[in-house]
């Protein structure tokens, strides 16, 4: 897998770079894909500061974000994305391996 299968859109890369700056603690966003949800792997953000030698890494706008290999493989060919709506703002992953996925945007799965 190559770290451009997975890609990061402008205003994720914008959200985070905020994010980051006002968390003087953290120096890169973490995605993670875990298992449970209503659908069976629920996808997890956080600020992070210590990076594992095989992580992959993306890089967009000054925004660095950190995937673990097990949970890249689960959203291999993904889009990360932040969108703000007026039922609220979140990061959203457009991920084309997921078969389904719930109503709350986190959960899916393969």
């Amino acid at each position: 897998m190559t770290e451009n299968s997975i890609t990061l859109s402008e205003s994720a890369a914008k959200r985070i770079v905020e994010l980051v700056t006002e968390d003087k603690a953290a120096s890169f966003f973490r995605v993670s894909v875990e298992g449970g949800g209503c659908s069976g792997f629920q996808y997890r953000f956080e600020l992070a500061n210590d990076r594992a030698p095989d992580d992959i890494v993306i890089e967009r706008d000054g925004a660095t974000v950190a995937i673990d290999p097990v949970s890249a493989d689960f959203v291999q060919g993904s889009e990360i994305d932040f969108v703000d709506e007026l039922i609220g703002a979140q990061f959203k992953i457009k991920n084309p391996n997921a078969t389904a996925s719930c109503g709350c945007g986190t959960s899916f799965s393969i």
